[in-house]
């Protein structure tokens, strides 16, 4: 089982939750006419947001794929499917909470929307300040993790 988050152009992606779900389980269909490993295919700002990401958390497969067999031994390696609106990415749980922070933060940077699927289901899109905003108004953006610990 993996941590999972996807990035997305909030320019094509609904504002409202339920139509948000139904757009999220036709792009995880992955019915789209290509491979789902190179960010050829994909926005500019996902790309970019890519680009940056493998630094820290490298491709599992696909152009960007480390050449080593033992770089794919790292616990940072995750696993990228990279659609033309979405890019869905699947990491080892003992990185999720650096693996929230990372995309986060760029994501916020590259002005794409974010969706936590493994963690709370929150929905962020870019705001005028260019800072991420849920479109989800019961949802608190305190990190699960940290609920998790105070609930121990």
């Amino acid at each position: 089982m993996s941590y999972d988050l996807m990035v997305f152009n909030p320019d094509v992606a609904p504002q409202s939750e339920i139509e948000f779900l139904k757009w999220y389980d036709v792009q995880t269909e992955w019915k789209e006419s290509h491979n789902y490993v190179d960010p050829i295919v994909t926005s500019d700002n996902l790309r970019n947001w890519f680009n940056e990401i493998i630094n820290d958390f490298p491709a599992l497969n696909g152009p960007f794929a480390p050449v080593n067999a033992e770089d794919l031994e790292s616990e940072y390696v995750a696993d990228y499917t990279i659609g033309e609106h979405v890019i869905y990415v699947s990491f080892r749980w003992s990185v999720a909470e650096k693996a929230y922070s990372a995309m986060f933060e760029l994501a916020e940077k590259h002005q794409v929307g974010f969706y936590d699927a493994s963690g709370s289901g929150d929905i962020l899109f870019p705001n005028q300040k260019g800072e991420l905003d849920s479109i989800l108004p019961r949802i608190e953006r305190r990190k699960w993790w940290k609920i998790w610990k105070k609930a121990l």
